[in-house]
C-alpha cells in the first residue's frame, strides 16, 4: 500500500531536544498557535482522502492512519505493540492519575478487567432512573426562568448556552449515579474544579509536542495545579468515607468497591478507585454533555429530523413505554450520525513500542501514529457526502454494510471506552425528557465552530433559544 508522505513545516529530521523545539516553535509560531487553537486544524489534508499519510510535525515524524482495514490492523492485531502517548497522558494524569484512560500495561488490564462488569447493560438500566430524574430537573429549572422572565417581560425568550446546561445537567448525573452517598459534596466548585482543569489541556498538549518540562507554566497553569489537587482530594476522601462506613452502596463507587479483578480476585486500591472514579467522572461529564450539545444544535438546522424524534418519543410515551430506551431506534440513529460528524474523542494517538508493518510500511519503534477519528469519519472514500448530516446513514441495513473500523466514536479494540452504553443512554434519558417538552432554535446562523481541546468542544459555547412546545 502506498503511503502518501507530507510536510507540513520543512523541521529538522533530527530526535527534538527542549532547546531545538523551542527554536522551531519560535520560528513556527503559526503551527503552535494552531495546535492551543485546534490541533486539528494542523492535520495534513491527505487524512480526509489517503490511507495513511506520514507528516513531519514539531520535529516528529507522525503517522495518520485512516484506513479501516489498517485501523483493525493496528489497534487489535498489533495491539501489543502500542503504549500511550506522552502528549495526550501528561496533559491527564495530574488530574486523572494511573486510572483505565491513561495506564498501560498489566496496569491497564487488570483495572480494565475488574471495572467492566460494572458497565453491564443491565447495570446501566438501574441508573436510568437517576438520568431521567436530573434531565427533569433541569426541565422544571426551565419552567421557573421561562415563568419569571414571561412575569417580568411578557414572556421574552433569552438565549440560553445549552453547552452550559448540559454540563450541568451531565454532572448532576455524575453525582447521582457515581458518588450518590457523598452528602457533603459540593457539586458547583467540584464542577468548575473539573472545567477548570479541561480547559488547559490544550496548553500542555502543544507544550509537550515542543519537548518542554512539565513543570513550565503556561496559561492556566496554577489553576490547573490547584484544580487537581480539589479533585483528587474530594474523591480520595469520598473513597476513604465510604469504605470506613462499610457501607458500599449502589451507585459506582459502591459498585468499585465490591468489584474483584476475576483473574486472582483482586480488589482495586484507594489509589486506583480514585483514578478511576475520575476518569470516569471526566469522561462521562465532557462527552455527554459535549454530545447533546451538538445534537440539539443540528436538530435545529434540520426541523425534519427533528419532528421525527419527537413523534418517537411521544408515541413511545402514549404506549407507556416512557423509560424504555430501547424503542427510541431513531433517535439512537440521531446520535451516531451527531457523533460521525462531531466525534466528541476526535483522534486516538498512540506510540509503537516496537517496530510494526501497517499495509507493507514499516514504522519502526517510537513512532507516533494517530487515527484521526474525526478525518476518518469525513472521509471522502467511506461516506457520500461526508458533511452532510444524514441519521438514516445508520439504519439496519447500512450499518450492517459498513466496515465496523470506519466509524469510531468511543474509539475500538481492546481500548474501546469501557463507558460507551453508560453514554448512549445518558444522552436518549435527556433528551427523550427535554425535547418532547422543549424546542431548541439557533441564535444566529452560523454553527458553533467546533476545536479539539482533549474533547472536540464548540467553540464559545452553543447559545440557543429554549421555548416550550405548545401540545395540540
Amino acid at each position: 500500500m502506498q503511503t502518501t508522505t507530507v510536510s507540513t513545516f520543512p523541521l529538522s529530521t533530527a530526535a527534538p531536544s527542549f532547546k531545538a523545539s523551542v527554536a522551531e516553535a519560535a520560528a513556527f509560531p503559526r503551527l503552535v498557535q494552531t495546535v492551543v487553537r485546534n490541533m486539528i486544524e494542523a492535520w495534513p489534508a491527505e487524512v480526509y482522502r489517503e490511507s495513511l499519510v506520514e507528516a513531519r510535525f514539531l520535529g516528529r515524524k507522525t503517522v495518520f492512519v485512516s484506513d479501516p482495514r489498517l485501523i483493525h490492523d493496528l489497534l487489535v492485531t498489533q495491539a501489543a505493540q502500542l503504549g500511550r502517548e506522552e502528549f495526550l497522558t501528561r496533559s491527564l494524569k495530574p488530574a486523572l492519575g494511573d486510572g483505565i484512560l491513561t495506564s498501560d500495561g498489566e496496569r491497564w488490564k487488570a483495572q480494565r478487567r475488574t471495572a467492566a462488569p460494572v458497565f453491564r447493560h443491565d447495570r446501566i438500566r438501574e441508573f436510568v432512573p437517576a438520568m431521567t430524574g436530573a434531565a427533569a430537573a433541569t426541565r422544571a429549572r426551565w419552567d421557573r426562568q421561562g415563568a419569571e422572565r414571561g412575569a417580568a417581560r411578557g414572556a421574552e425568550s433569552a438565549p440560553l448556552d445549552v453547552l452550559a446546561e448540559m454540563m450541568r445537567t451531565t454532572f448532576d448525573i455524575i453525582v447521582a449515579t457515581m458518588m450518590s452517598d457523598e452528602v457533603g459534596l459540593d457539586v458547583g466548585a467540584f464542577g468548575r474544579a473539573m472545567n477548570a482543569y479541561l480547559d488547559q489541556t490544550r496548553w500542555k498538549m502543544a507544550l509537550t509536542l515542543v519537548g518542554a518540562p512539565a513543570w513550565m507554566p503556561h496559561p492556566g497553569y496554577f489553576r490547573a495545579v490547584s484544580a487537581a489537587r480539589y479533585l483528587r482530594g474530594t474523591v480520595a476522601a469520598a473513597v476513604a468515607s465510604r469504605r470506613q462506613r462499610g457501607k458500599t452502596g449502589s451507585d459506582l463507587l459502591g459498585l468499585m468497591l465490591q468489584a474483584r479483578d476475576p483473574e486472582g480476585g483482586a480488589a482495586m486500591s484507594d489509589e486506583s478507585l480514585t483514578d478511576n472514579l475520575l476518569t470516569f467522572i471526566a469522561a462521562g461529564h465532557e462527552t455527554t454533555a459535549i454530545t447533546l450539545a451538538w445534537t440539539l444544535w443540528l436538530l435545529a438546522e434540520h426541523p425534519e429530523v427533528e419532528a421525527r424524534v419527537v413523534a418517537e418519543m411521544r408515541a413511545a410515551a402514549q404506549a407507556g413505554q416512557g423509560p424504555n430506551l430501547e424503542v427510541l431506534t431513531y433517535t439512537r440513529q440521531v446520535l451516531m450520525e451527531v457523533m460521525r460528524l462531531y466525534p466528541a474523542a476526535p483522534l486516538l494517538v498512540r506510540k509503537t513500542l516496537g517496530e510494526i508493518s501497517l499495509g507493507g510500511t514499516r514504522i519502526p519503534a517510537g513512532r507516533s501514529v494517530h487515527v484521526p477519528v474525526y478525518a476518518l469519519h469525513r472521509h471522502a472514500k467511506l461516506w457520500s457526502e461526508p458533511a452532510r448530516f444524514d441519521p438514516d446513514r445508520f439504519g439496519p441495513a447500512q450499518s450492517a454494510a459498513r466496515d465496523r473500523y470506519a466509524y469510531m466514536p468511543f474509539g475500538a479494540g481492546p481500548r474501546i471506552c469501557i463507558g460507551m452504553g453508560f453514554a448512549i443512554t445518558e444522552c436518549l434519558a435527556i433528551l427523550a425528557e427535554l425535547l418532547p417538552a422543549y424546542r431548541f432554535s439557533r441564535n444566529g446562523s452560523g454553527r458553533p465552530d467546533a476545536r479539539f481541546s482533549v474533547t472536540l468542544r464548540p467553540h464559545g459555547g452553543v447559545r440557543m433559544v429554549v421555548t416550550p412546545r405548545r401540545l395540540h
